[in-house]
């Protein structure tokens, strides 16, 4: 709990960023708020296919940290944000000439692709920011420090939610406000991280230049965790192309109902995240036990907090909705679906710990196979959903009990065994 109450502000703080841009968006009318729908779920994309870059850090650091090479640990981590780095640049330049024919594949009006365009293409110049601050968090939780992420997570909220509603009505730039307030707050986040980066790696006698070997051996870590998240992003792309096809007021109310939901998900992530930096803590210190135990602990947790978390979105569900909007039929749908979303969640919290569980251990191939089984089970789902005409919450139930379902029984399963369970400094 100590490591994961720090781990929940601060992951808790990430998605306020987009809460903050639905609800200043929101108000604007339902064509930007759709536009953000589509924007933002290309730019999380992006961002979230290299998750790995603190997923495959904090692993790798823990279990130096656990051998007793605390120098090791950190440069562990300081070659994931020179890699974090290099692939920010990267994206920025394949992006900015691509973006217009990215959020047009997914068929919306011209009036909402034009919005779509106009916040992804902003946001784009805040990528490399987003993947520092992504791979310092990785460094610092695999050196069990969840403290100051929360702090600096805190401050750039506040920042973002102040330039957010400054540049969208005080200079009337609208959703390209949102997405430059956002810009600037990820960019100030991550050169706090590099500066305790360098303090860091002095006091340890860490080097501080890029390291071949170092970054080739996260790239390498990361692959399959890339496989695991895209197969994951798939999935949730796919739901929105899904509601896009249900019309403007089901789009714009899938943007509020998966906001909130990746809200849900990072404060059950908090676990998650303490759990990454324990288990592979405890791996390279050989200490099975230990690791057993803790896997025991974060299973009844994610139980336990997952339906307290459905009793309050339930208890919400009625009243929440003008927060977003002032459109009444998406009130109305919002509040039937989050009644269904309520209904998912403890079941979302078992999902949420066991993966944290398994990539603290570093079994990244075994989720990387099985993600994409995941998406196999869940694609006829979405596909009933698309030619039966359904409504939202149709579609969320196949979400959150379809495709959660499949991810329950994949990550039950292996954490039954214990071929999961590899000691050491290194997997």
């Amino acid at each position: 709990m100590r490591l994961a109450v720090p781990a929940l502000g601060a992951l808790v703080a990430e998605p306020l960023f987009l809460l903050t841009d639905t609800a200043l968006v929101g108000h604007l009318g339902e064509v930007p708020l759709a536009g953000l729908s589509i924007g933002s779920a290309v730019l999380q994309t992006m961002v979230g296919l290299l998750i790995f870059l603190a997923y495959a850090t904090t692993p790798a650091v823990a279990r130096r940290l656990g051998s007793g090479d605390r120098a090791g640990a950190i440069r562990a981590g300081i070659d994931g944000m020179w890699l974090a780095l290099g692939i920010g640049v990267a994206l920025v330049v394949v992006g900015l000439p691509t973006a217009g024919w990215l959020v047009r594949l997914f068929g919306a009006s011209e009036e909402v692709s034009v919005a779509a365009e106009t916040y992804f293409s902003v946001s784009l110049w805040g990528i490399p920011g987003m993947l520092l601050v992504i791979a310092a968090n990785g460094l610092l939780r695999g050196l069990q420090d969840t403290k100051t992420p929360l702090i600096v997570a805190t401050a750039g909220f506040a920042v973002n939610a102040v330039l957010n509603a400054l540049f969208i009505y005080g200079f009337g730039w609208g959703v390209a406000g949102s997405a430059a307030g956002t810009v600037v707050a990820q960019w100030a986040m991550a050169l706090v991280y590099i500066v305790m980066a360098v303090r860091a790696a002095r006091a340890s006698g860490a080097l501080l230049r890029p390291g071949l070997d170092g970054i080739g051996s996260a790239a390498g870590a990361g692959v399959w965790l890339f496989v695991r998240t895209a197969a994951l992003r798939a999935a949730m792309l796919a739901t929105v192309f899904v509601a896009t096809g249900l019309g403007v007021t089901e789009l714009a109310t899938m943007q509020i109902a998966m906001t909130i939901f990746a809200t849900l998900a990072f404060i059950l992530d908090a676990l998650a995240i303490a759990g990454q930096a324990l288990i592979g803590h405890g791996l390279g210190a050989s200490d099975v036990p230990r690791v057993k135990a803790i896997t025991r602990r974060l299973i009844w947790h994610g139980f336990v907090n997952g339906a307290a978390l459905g009793l309050i979105v339930a208890a919400l569900a009625p009243i929440i909705g003008p927060v977003f909007t002032s459109d009444s039929e998406v009130h109305q749908l919002l509040m039937v679906t989050m009644f269904v979303m309520a209904a998912g969640i403890p079941l979302a919290g078992y999902v949420f710990v066991l993966d944290g569980v398994l990539i603290g251990a570093g079994d990244a191939r075994y989720l990387a196979i099985t993600g994409l089984v995941n998406v196999a089970m869940f694609a006829p789902l979405l596909v009933w959903v698309a030619l039966a005409d359904a409504t939202l919450p149709w579609l969320w139930a196949a979400l959150g009990f379809g495709y959660m379902g499949a991810r329950a029984l994949t990550l039950g399963l292996r954490s039954r065994g214990e071929r999961w369970i590899v000691t050491g400094a290194g997997r």
